[in-house]
């Protein structure tokens, strides 16, 4: 048996938000009717993979994004809140206004003292220690092959900053990781070697959303998985 093995860390779809709430890990956020069509899109992108494991964030958008995967490859998702949503002190306030929502809400200014923490939120260590367990966890149970943890935004992307050896410090406008992209973790043996990047449902993101930090992220592709 091979032990090369490939961890695939998929970020959910686009959820209906029409008011533009920073949802965090709230109940009742469901896929758009796009977000389905990304879900969708993942499972015949990837479908016909290695895959032999698939573990969710126990959050309904992303059970709602694997769920077509797992139907593809006839699993059974994990159900693992190590990979939840990171913790955020602005869970629940509209940030449709964009940056005019710190100017109309001062008040909010006093928990962004610290971003290398953050203040406003979960500390990053904390976030990477438990998105590295369940990989490892991943890992093993794939062996050989290929595994998939249905994850968020800001979680895959602090483990990939983690992984490459970078500074926790950015703009969340900068984080590669796109509405059902994947970020690609290959190991050989218990080693990473390789990480790489692809938006299997890239061209469904409306041009306008990609630089939108709480929808798509920004960026290009660099890699395929």
């Amino acid at each position: 048996m091979s032990d090369q093995t490939i961890v695939h860390l998929l970020r959910h779809g686009e959820v209906h938000n029409p008011q533009g709430v920073l949802y965090g890990r709230r109940d009742g956020f469901h896929l758009s009717d796009l977000g389905n069509r990304m879900a969708t899109r993942i499972a015949e992108s990837i479908g016909e993979r290695d895959i032999v494991h698939l573990r969710t964030s126990p959050l309904e958008r992303a059970q709602e994004t694997g769920a077509p995967l797992a139907a593809a490859r006839g699993l059974t998702p994990v159900l693992d809140p190590r990979v939840i949503e990171s913790a955020n002190k602005f869970e629940g306030i509209s940030f449709a206004d964009g940056a005019m929502t710190f100017l109309k809400r001062p008040q909010l200014l006093r928990h962004m003292y610290n971003p290398l923490r953050p203040s406003w939120g979960e500390p990053y260590e904390e976030i990477v220690g438990r998105m590295m367990a369940a990989v490892y966890d991943a890992r093993d149970a794939a062996l050989g092959h290929e595994a998939v943890i249905v994850s968020h935004q800001l979680p895959i992307w602090t483990t990939r900053l983690h992984v490459e050896n970078k500074s926790f410090l950015h703009h969340p406008k900068k984080r590669q990781c796109t509405l059902c992209s994947l970020t690609s973790l290959h190991f050989d043996g218990d080693h990473l070697v390789r990480v790489s990047y692809s938006e299997p449902a890239g061209d469904l993101i409306p041009v306008g959303d990609r630089s939108a930090p709480f929808s798509a992220g920004g960026a290009a592709p660099e890699d395929k998985p």
